[in-house]
């Protein structure tokens, strides 16, 4: 009898365990920024994209259990430049006429601890698909004043735009291109806790 009643009350408190171990999450697009920073001439240019959507799975101390994907739209791409931003839609760059979507999935983590990991996946934009790691920060889990149940994380890698097919350049007198090979991407990205 004893026994019954503790299994009964081991699985009660299983049902009630606290949410903040809740594995899937909703990446949360007001609290979330898609950002990146390429040279421009003698200086960086930072934009970011606007429009993604995407779901992680998370558990504190299960990284076998990590994985991710996002989808992001390659028209949303602000730099506060309305003509540049054109530009950079066009056939020069991302051409998102004929490649409408960046994505993002992972395939593995590797070094996790508390507060970091590195998060391996494949990128893919302009239609090329490259293998990236990013560098990943882990800020906690907690609920908010509303009683959701939210995590934090920044994501950091760098890549050569080249790679992904997105070739155009434009010398200077000096022999300089006009924009810069490598692409800084940061993400901070939070998470709500699936119901």
């Amino acid at each position: 009898m004893r026994q019954r009643a503790l299994i009964v009350a081991v699985a009660i408190g299983m049902l009630a365990a606290p949410s903040a171990w809740a594995s899937t999450w909703t990446i949360d697009k007001d609290h979330t920024t898609v950002s990146f920073k390429i040279r421009h001439l003698f200086s960086k240019v930072q934009g970011e994209f606007k429009a993604f959507e995407g779901t992680f799975d998370y558990e504190p101390g299960k990284p076998g259990l990590w994985k991710t994907s996002a989808t992001i739209q390659a028209a949303s791409i602000d730099t506060n430049v309305e003509q540049r931003d054109n530009h950079l839609r066009s056939k020069d760059f991302f051409e998102v006429e004929t490649y409408p979507t960046i994505t993002f999935v992972s395939t593995g983590v590797r070094g996790a601890s508390q507060t970091s990991a590195k998060l391996d996946g494949t990128l893919t934009i302009h239609g090329v698909s490259q293998p990236v790691v990013f560098d990943l920060q882990i800020h906690g889990v907690g609920k908010d004043p509303w009683g959701n149940v939210r995590s934090g994380f920044t994501a950091t890698t760098t890549i050569n735009r080249k790679d992904f097919g997105l070739t155009w350049n434009q010398a200077l007198e000096t022999g300089q291109l006009l924009v810069g090979e490598e692409v800084e991407i940061t993400l901070e990205v939070e998470g709500i806790a699936a119901e």
